[in-house]
């Protein structure tokens, strides 16, 4: 069975505390042996070049060694602390207080041992005594490791029996911390799992507390946002599904009614029946075909062949193809469109598309009398268009909503005009194709004003 994530958190835990303290062993051993061993050393020679010169001294006035020869009492005064004349007295030299003294010596020119301790040889610490340009003697000094050989193994055993009692201590304080963490951390990954997988078995209301402001508190919140996301998309999954089912529904029932009636014979085949079956099979069609463009603007499968072209053109040529059906339903159309070229890097299907979608709603759900109005200017780096209606209105707050699928206010704006509740989501989809806006607000003629934004190509 593979180990969990609190037994690798712990382990790792665990392992880090080992490798510190095999680390701090290993640097407090390598001090001890070489850096702090050596300063030893180094303080005693200073204090054996400080005798030097009275050892130098007492062999040239006597010519040989046997002043010092076995006499403690001339070896002492040799390595007594000089004392300066109106100078009080000072404590002994550091070198003095770790033995230094104790393991001096002085050797003849053929290392043999004169005066001092009777360990030293050639292969210690040594200083050449020299005399008139001749070497003498030397004077030499058996390192701390030497010294402390035969206690040192004894000494190290104690340390290593100390370093394991510590370090278990120690081990065993890091396993207990490392288990308390492993599960804290645990409780709360738990917690993510759980709601994970409800979310994955389709329960979007699940929901976290976020607890602390760590990472983990930042991957809670993340997952609510995710999951109000999936809870928003499904309900809108499922209201355009119902939406679907009604919109399709309406026109195939009063087909069937109408075929199933001519069947029947309770109703003659006349050019008026087939007109009327005509018609709803026209409704039926653009219903469908609303749909077909929605889902490609949805995601962004819709071909866009975008290049350079004169937005005054493509407006003025929407209207153009409009302005009989605007006279027919008695409302006044009236445009202001600087003289062009307007240029913009666009699509000029998908802008025609889009002119004749928003004319569309506007001629639908206008009152006849009305007034239409279609503005274009430059703000900024944007062309600004504005198509403004007259009565009737669409209350505040269901303008932020005349973008969605389906959806249509109530009174004068309903199906009864014969829209889908699609053109408007299609012009949304459009605009955003072209990095563009466009937004929905009270129009100043007491109807409903669309505003198109879309960024102006430089020459």
């Amino acid at each position: 069975m593979k180990p969990g994530i609190t037994a690798k958190l712990f382990v790792a835990i665990l392992a880090a505390c080992a490798a510190v303290l095999l680390v701090n062993a290993l640097t407090s051993h390598l001090y001890m042996k070489r850096m702090f061993m050596d300063y030893l050393n180094e303080q005693g020679i200073d204090r054996m070049m400080e005798v030097m010169p009275r050892v130098r001294s007492g062999y040239a006035q006597r010519g040989d060694w046997g002043f010092i020869r076995d006499n403690p009492d001339a070896w002492f005064l040799l390595m007594r602390p000089e004392k300066r004349d109106g100078m009080p007295m000072r404590a002994p030299p550091f070198s003095d207080q770790t033995g230094a003294v104790f393991r001096f010596a002085v050797l003849d020119a053929d290392y043999r041992v004169v005066i001092g301790n009777r360990a030293a040889d050639r292969t210690d610490i040594l200083r050449p005594v020299v005399v008139d340009g001749r070497t003498v003697g030397w004077m030499a000094m058996v390192p701390f490791q030497k010294v402390l050989a035969v206690a040192d193994a004894r000494f190290y055993e104690a340390q290593v029996r100390a370093w394991w009692m510590i370090g278990s201590a120690s081990v065993l304080v890091a396993a207990l911390i490392g288990l308390l963490l492993s599960q804290a951390l645990l409780r709360r990954l738990r917690g993510l799992t759980v709601a994970t997988h409800r979310l994955a078995d389709g329960d979007y209301a699940t929901r976290i507390e976020p607890g602390a402001t760590d990472e983990l508190g930042q991957l809670a919140r993340d997952f609510n946002q995710l999951a109000q996301a999936l809870e928003h998309n499904e309900r809108a999954r499922r209201e355009f599904m119902a939406d679907i089912s009604h919109e399709l529904r309406t026109p195939l029932a009063v087909l069937r009614a109408e075929l199933e009636a001519l069947h029947d014979g309770i109703r003659p085949m006349t050019p008026a029946s087939v007109t009327s079956l005509h018609q709803e099979v026209r409704q039926l069609g653009k219903l469908v075909e609303d749909l077909y463009d929605l889902s490609l603007t949805d995601v962004g499968a819709l071909a866009y062949r975008r290049g350079p072209i004169d937005l005054a053109l493509v407006l003025e040529s929407a209207i153009a193809g409009m302005r009989t059906r605007f006279a027919d339903a008695g409302l006044a159309l009236e445009c202001r469109i600087p003289e062009g070229p307007l240029r913009l890097n666009a699509d000029e299907r998908r802008l025609q598309q889009l002119f004749a979608n928003v004319l569309e709603n506007t001629l639908r759900y206008t009152d006849a009398g009305g007034r239409v109005q279609v503005r274009c200017d430059r703000d900024g780096d944007y062309w600004r268009l504005e198509f403004d209606d007259s009565a009737p209105g669409v209350e505040p707050v269901k303008l932020t909503r005349l973008f969605e699928r389906f959806y249509r206010t109530e009174a004068s704006r309903s199906r009864s005009s014969g829209g889908s509740g699609l053109g408007l989501a299609i012009c949304r989809n459009i605009v955003e194709a072209h990095d563009g806006t466009i937004a929905a607000a009270a129009s100043p003629l007491g109807g409903l004003r669309i505003t198109l934004r879309l960024p102006v190509l430089e020459a």
